[in-house]
């Protein structure tokens, strides 16, 4: 019996729906609904099922003459065979559902059924056609529809030009789309953005600037729960990290997303994955895997018709060879590479590009004299309405009062918050002051002084004589507790304040650490990147309190057995992430975050003016995203 979760949060009983839907024959267009509901239930976990969902609802609106709805089935259907990567499918599905869309006036339909046609030619690497599409999607959002829409335009003309090399262009058009949708506060659709420049710079070897980008898509992503866009962002973070040497965590990000698009049959980008996963093992040196999963991308594309990715791993193939010195292997797979592409792209391609781009570009121009047009006969309207502007500005002294008593408040709150956070520092580091002292007091005072004692007890063990052995064992014992004792007063002295910390780096302090937890308890893996040398103290202080507070919290509530701890410093800033596998909790239960330790995490990320996230539901386990910046 199949359960899934809904968008808000309720569980459905698949099988239970499935069995409603058959019995509503004499309700078409519920059965419609019904199906179609079912399809985007299912369709994280179960692909195959989705599709089987959508063409049922897809028949009954055909049988029954519903052409809004079979319109509807036909965008909903394209869609799941792209994400299924049946590239050949989808095409036939875009075409019937671009003209159910044209026949009607709905521009919102018209616009995801232009949106699918240029996805389907983008995969299969036919690019003046995936052009034409594109450029007739942003006509009908910038005539018909409202911003959200123009900018989803404006991302598909830059994911357009990235494939074509033109990063400038394609660069513009994500920065336009950004814009908007900074402006509205879509943050799903900023994440979109993000990432899109973040491929951006990668591509132009400016993996530090790219990985900025992929970790704010990264943070907006692990809040939304959404599997299938943190497998694409787990791709692109790891593809950046191989690219730049920083092979370990390449590795690890690359399987990540690996695991999640073949755990819920995401095919679609799947052989980019194991195509960078190949050029990662080559970097380790290790070629017989790197071969391995670049032919598996090859195999891959092959299997789900997507031209594009096809000949990019014939392409990767054959440059592989080339690079190890394989050359025989590497001259047949560049003719393979040759010969495909050339195959399915036009030669004249480039004289079709320009030739609707000047098409577009003078449509654009000639609206915007006819928009011109209408403000000089607009303005002889305002003309007289001269006597209305007298009142106009009376409003508008009184608006300039109110907003001067605004801003006035807005700088006194800045000035409250200015306070609340001086006292916020200050209490912070006498706190840590104050540990340093207690822990210097403890190793040096009474740490010396019970070792003094020590040696003493020791230096009359064999100058007195005792009268029996009864008596010589209980001197001994006493000796023992005052020896257990140093060791304790020299852990309790390390534990407020560790000299692995003070002598060595972060990433050392934290490996001593966790070594003194027991594995059979919790294992514990700890990956640190660019963490090896000393870096400013008070960072070093505060991330080891944060860390050290993060795994006490995972032992005392979280019941789990493993926990992850990624530490990574990119020059501009530290990431940390701690997961665990334990039962988790609900991150909406306000109350949950009352607690003394979580406060503590709270107010020393604060103080380092950083950010941090709780990931979590319960039964998932939970994640701890932390940034700070240097």
């Amino acid at each position: 019996m199949l359960f899934v979760v809904g968008a808000y949060g309720q569980p459905y009983n698949i099988d239970s729906l499935t069995l409603e839907a058959e019995k509503l024959t004499n309700s078409p267009d519920k059965q419609f609904n019904a199906y179609y509901l079912l399809s985007t239930l299912v369709w994280e976990d179960d692909i195959i099922q989705s599709i089987n969902f959508v063409k049922k609802a897809n028949e009954i609106a055909r049988k029954s003459g519903m052409k809004d709805e079979l319109a509807k089935s036909y965008l909903l259907w394209t869609t799941i065979n792209l994400d299924a990567g049946h590239i050949e499918d989808a095409h036939e599905t875009a075409k019937h559902g671009l003209q159910m869309t044209i026949q009607g006036n709905n521009y919102e339909y018209q616009y995801y059924a232009y949106r699918n046609m240029a996805n389907v030619y983008r995969r299969q690497a036919k690019y003046d056609s995936a052009l034409y599409y594109y450029l007739g999607l942003l006509k009908v959002c910038e005539e018909h529809l409202n911003d959200t829409f123009v900018s989803n335009a404006y991302t598909g003309l830059g994911a357009y030009y990235a494939t074509m090399g033109d990063l400038d262009k394609s660069e513009s058009y994500h920065l336009q789309a950004l814009e908007i949708r900074e402006r509205q506060k879509d943050t799903i659709a900023m994440a979109n953005s993000y990432n899109n420049l973040g491929i951006i710079s990668r591509d132009r070897g400016d993996y530090k600037k790219a990985l900025s980008w992929y970790f704010k898509t990264r943070d907006i992503y692990y809040a939304i729960q959404d599997s299938s866009d943190i497998a694409f962002i787990y791709n692109d973070i790891g593809a950046s990290y191989s690219k730049s040497g920083m092979l370990d965590s390449g590795e690890y990000y690359l399987k990540k997303s690996i695991g999640i698009r073949e755990r819920i049959k995401e095919y679609i980008e799947l052989a980019y994955t194991y195509n960078y996963l190949g050029e990662n093992y080559e970097r380790e040196g290790d070629l017989i895997n790197a071969e391995l999963y670049i032919k598996k991308a090859l195999t891959l594309a092959i299997e789900i018709k997507n031209n594009k990715q096809n000949y990019e791993a014939l392409e990767s193939l054959s440059d592989f060879y080339a690079r190890n010195k394989m050359y025989d292997s590497a001259y047949k797979y560049l003719q393979l590479y040759r010969h495909f592409r050339d195959s399915i792209l036009n030669l004249d391609n480039q004289n079709l590009i320009a030739e609707l781009n000047t098409r577009y570009e003078t449509e654009k121009k000639e609206k915007k004299i006819q928009e011109q047009q209408f403000e000089l006969t607009k303005k002889n309207y305002l003309l007289t309405g001269s006597a209305a502007l007298l009142t106009a500005i009376s409003l508008l002294g009184y608006s300039g009062y109110r907003r001067y008593r605004l801003k006035q408040q807005a700088a006194m709150q800045e000035a409250i918050l200015k306070q609340q956070e001086l006292a916020t520092r200050a209490i912070i580091e006498a706190e840590e002051n104050e540990r340093k002292r207690i822990a210097g007091d403890l190793h040096d005072g009474v740490g010396q002084m019970m070792s003094a004692a020590k040696i003493n007890l020791s230096s009359l063990s064999s100058e007195i004589q005792f009268a029996d052995e009864q008596k010589k064992l209980r001197f001994e014992n006493a000796l023992k507790l005052v020896d257990d004792s140093c060791a304790e007063v020299r852990n309790v002295s390390h534990n407020i304040m560790p000299n692995s910390l003070l002598r060595n780096s972060l990433a050392a302090a934290v490996r001593d650490f966790i070594n003194k937890i027991d594995n059979s308890v919790l294992k514990i893996n700890l990956h640190a990147e660019g963490l090896n040398e000393k870096i400013d103290e008070n960072i070093e202080i505060m991330l080891y309190r944060i860390v050290q507070e993060c795994v006490n919290n995972v032992i005392k509530h979280s019941g789990a057995d493993t926990l992850d701890i990624t530490l990574v410093n990119d020059a501009e800033e530290i990431t940390a992430t701690i997961e665990d596998n334990g039962k988790g909790f609900n991150t909406a239960d306000k109350s949950k975050f009352d607690g003394i330790g979580l406060k503590n995490i709270r107010t020393r990320v604060d103080y380092l003016k950083g950010t941090v996230e709780w990931d979590s539901s319960p039964g998932r386990g939970t994640v701890v995203s932390i940034h700070i910046p240097l």
